[in-house]
Formats: structure tokens, C-alpha cells, sequence
């Protein structure tokens, strides 16, 4: 079983990605947020930092684009595999309103015939070998089937299939029977992804499909980045955010932008300490970092781990 860390908009960037690696290990593959390639055909300065050389790093990175647009998306695989890459991801999954408007992330599966039309284009001429991440479909699973059909006339080199439609976002239960009906029937190589908080309940998926080569982990290992490497310990927790605070500040232009960017992480991680709700009141509404820093402080040194919720 191969583990991968999602790609979270805003939370798994290259400084999070790097740091992980170093005091969490277990990840086998890091997908990156998506690049969204545009008709200038540049990246830019962000996009220059959060795409860096492959030799760069010490662990494996995958580039994920989110576009409708074969040329655009060619163009962004030539870029990727100029700097050393050797997959690029296409995304058919993100929810997001203003995304799927546009006809990308899960926008794509509204039209069987236009997304086959798309991968045909990148086929022909792609530079790199291609996965996808995708959904079910937009409204109901019963448009999945259909959308699989289109995936299994390409060589996809591995479908990532989160077992839920657009319309749930990240709500909701995650539809087992229709993953059951990829196992069966998908002619690519399948990664599982949607809803996996433990190791246990990694466990109980590998159990139920022995032949399931990978899993994809997001809020899971945001909410417990040592999962895969025997659970986190606290300590090493805090020094883990306390670095990334630091580089953060150093990054983005001073302390407030970077406290504010871990309170992301934070609705995440502190579900995982017993009785944080005051506490987690408290971070959510400060402005102030010194009183960021003494708040979460007191949550490692005062409060208890407990049990995924």
C-alpha cells in the first residue's frame, strides 16, 4: 500500500510539504495544490516558489493542473517536466463554485463527450505520464459509470477517486458501493481517497480490497501529520508548527499573514485535543500573534491528545 498526502488549497504548500517529509515520515507521494495555467503561458512568482526543481527536495512531488483546456494543460506538462517531474495530475475533483463555473476541477464531468475530447487532445502529445483525481460526477453517483468509461480508453497511470459528488463538497458519507463499482470495474491502477482519519480505518480498507494499490490522505494528516509514522507526538507537533510559523513570517511578509495561515491548520489540529473548544474560540478570533503563540502554547503543554472524533 502506497500512501499519498493530498493536495489542500492554502495548507500543503512547498514549506508545509518539506517539512512534513523531515519530522513526519511515511508519505510516499506529496500532490501539490493545483497550478491553474493560463493564455500568457508564464508562471508566476508564487507559482515559480511553489514549483520548485524535482532534484530540489528529497521526496517525491506530483504537479496537479486544473484546467479545461488540452493546450493549456500540455503546455503545463512540458513546464513540469523541464523542471525534473515525472507525473502531472489532472484534477476533475475540486468542488469549489467559482472552479466548477468555469467548466474545470468536477465542471469537467458534466460532459462526457467534451472530457473525452480533452484527454484525447493531451494524449496524443503529452511529455508526461498523466493521473487523475476525480468524483463520482456532479449531482448523483449514477453519472459515475459513464465517466469511468471515458477514463478507462486512456492510459491513465492511476485514477484517484473520491466516492463523492460534487454537490456534497466534503459533507456527507462517502459512497462505498460506487468505489466498490471502480474496483471492478476501473481498467487503471486506483488510489482510494475521502474520509480516511486513522490508521485502522486505513487498515479496514485494505482489508476489504487486498489488491488497492494506494490510499490519499488530506484532512486525515492534517488533523495528525505523524499518522503514518506511529501517531504524533506533541512535542514534535510543536516544534513542527512553531518552524513552519517562522518560515511562514519570513515568507509572507511579516507575522499576521503567517499566523493567519496556520489558523487553517489549526481548525483542523485542534479537533485532536481533548476539551480545546475555549481555547480554539479564542486562536480563531485573535489578531494578535503574541497571543496566537501563548494560545497554542498552552494547548500542546495543557491539554491531552485524544482519539480522532
Amino acid at each position: 500500500m502506497h500512501y499519498y498526502f493530498a493536495p489542500m488549497e492554502g495548507l500543503t504548500d512547498s514549506v508545509f510539504r518539506r517539512l512534513h517529509h523531515q519530522y513526519f515520515p511515511g508519505v510516499d507521494r506529496y500532490y501539490m495544490p493545483f497550478l491553474s495555467p493560463t493564455v500568457h503561458r508564464s508562471l508566476s512568482h508564487k507559482e515559480e516558489r511553489e514549483l520548485p526543481p524535482a532534484d530540489s527536495v528529497n521526496f517525491a512531488a506530483v504537479p496537479q493542473i486544473l484546467t479545461k483546456n488540452a493546450e493549456d494543460f500540455l503546455w503545463a506538462a512540458q513546464v513540469c517536466r523541464d523542471r525534473g517531474y515525472d507525473e502531472i495530475n489532472l484534477n476533475t475533483g475540486c468542488p469549489s463554485g467559482t472552479v466548477v463555473a468555469k467548466g474545470k476541477g468536477s465542471g469537467m464531468l458534466r460532459d462526457a463527450e467534451a472530457l473525452d475530447a480533452f484527454l484525447d487532445a493531451v494524449f496524443q502529445k503529452t511529455p508526461l505520464p498523466v493521473s487523475v483525481k476525480t468524483r463520482l460526477g456532479l449531482e448523483s453517483p449514477e453519472e459515475f459509470p459513464a465517466i469511468l468509461e471515458v477514463f478507462n480508453r486512456y492510459p491513465i497511470r492511476e485514477l484517484t477517486v473520491h466516492p463523492r459528488v460534487r454537490r456534497q463538497f466534503y459533507d456527507g458519507e462517502v459512497d462505498g458501493e460506487m468505489f466498490a463499482y471502480a474496483m471492478k470495474h476501473s481498467k487503471i491502477p486506483l488510489c482510494y481517497n475521502g474520509n480516511l482519519f486513522t490508521l485502522s480505518q486505513i487498515n479496514a480498507l485494505q482489508a476489504q480490497y487486498p489488491q488497492l494499490p494506494a490510499v490519499m490522505l488530506g484532512r486525515g494528516l492534517i488533523a495528525d501529520p505523524g499518522m503514518l509514522s506511529g501517531g504524533t507526538d506533541i512535542a514534535l507537533l510543536e516544534r513542527f508548527m512553531n518552524e513552519l510559523l517562522e518560515i511562514y513570517e519570513a515568507d509572507f511578509g511579516g507575522s499576521r499573514n503567517a499566523m493567519f495561515r496556520l489558523k487553517e491548520h489549526w481548525s483542523y489540529l485542534h479537533t485532536r485535543f481533548a476539551g480545546s473548544d475555549r481555547l480554539w474560540k479564542r486562536l480563531r478570533k485573535t489578531t494578535d500573534v503574541s497571543e496566537f503563540r501563548s494560545i497554542t502554547r498552552e494547548i500542546f503543554h495543557t491539554l491531552p491528545l485524544q482519539p480522532v472524533p
